[in-house]
């Protein structure tokens, strides 16, 4: 199919692309990669009266240093994360999510920004960057303010972005090489995930110091699993510990139903995932 009629901008600022979005009014768009918004349009499930393309503002692209956290760009596609040094070294859980996302086509155009605004439950970015216990930075007509991602996250394809705000920049504390990894159960490669978790822990001398461990799509949004990580941190390492937490992955969660998988499954699956995620980022 064909979209419907649309105005198009390509604002060189943030400034410029906030007041696009301000004239553009409610029926205003925001393109980021475009992998997910570009066969919405062509569906036409979404017809904007314009669209405000983020592809030529630099300043939201590239990952830095900033005291002890990095500061990633909303526009720095999958390709830049598994590339860049600084992420593999102090937020090497994002990198391992970041593997597991489509193909090396999507990769080189998806970006985290895009990824994480959208807000699809089965996103493969935000439950470790909710892990990682990132900050957003979002921009609008009023100017910047910061949402940590425990409430940026507000339901099914819904944050706290207003209407004319961007999300500008993700910034995360560093989790100076701590071990991860991120277990992903799917139908078929390159697919959505049914559930996955996202898992980073810092094995100090046998002992479980700390712990950080999200889900992804066993709820409308990424959620923590704090009793897991209070099971494990000041535990010695070991395969029972690991197993022992790991039932509590689903805990205070309702989980969701879909075509793909029930509440009950995918509770289990939160357990069995959860047990797999953490065993291989403790090295257990």
């Amino acid at each position: 199919m064909i979209p419907s009629n649309f105005d198009y901008v390509a604002p060189a600022t943030v400034s410029e692309a906030v007041a696009a979005l301000a004239q553009g009014g409610e029926d205003a768009k925001v393109i980021a990669g475009g992998q997910t918004l570009m066969p919405v349009l062509r569906l036409r499930l979404a017809a904007p009266s314009v669209l405000v393309d983020l592809g030529k503002i630099e300043e939201l692209r590239g990952v830095r240093e900033d005291g002890d956290s990095l500061v990633i760009g909303a526009m720095t596609t999958y390709y830049a994360l598994l590339r860049n040094s600084l992420i593999s070294k102090h937020a090497l859980l994002l990198a391992e999510a970041t593997r597991t996302v489509a193909d090396p086509q999507i990769r080189h155009r998806g970006t985290l920004g895009g990824n994480l605004a959208h807000a699809d439950p089965a996103g493969d970015l935000a439950a470790p960057v909710l892990a990682l216990d990132a900050t957003m930075t979002i921009v609008g007509p009023s100017g910047a303010r910061t949402v940590p991602a425990s409430e940026f996250f507000v339901d099914y394809f819904t944050t706290a972005l207003g209407p004319e705000e961007i999300l500008t920049e993700i910034r995360i504390p560093k989790h100076t090489d701590w071990p991860a990894h991120y277990e992903k159960m799917h139908r078929v490669a390159q697919a959505w995930s049914i559930v996955a978790v996202a898992a980073t822990v810092e094995v100090d001398q046998g002992t479980v110091a700390q712990a950080r461990i999200a889900l992804t799509n066993v709820a409308p949004t990424p959620t923590r699993a704090r009793a897991v990580e209070e099971a494990l941190i000041g535990q010695p390492a070991s395969d029972e510990l690991i197993r022992t937490a790991a039932e509590h992955a689903a805990e205070g969660i309702d989980p969701i139903s879909d075509g793909n998988a029930d509440a009950e499954y995918r509770s289990h699956l939160a357990r069995v995932l959860t047990r797999r995620a953490v065993a291989t980022a403790a090295g257990v």
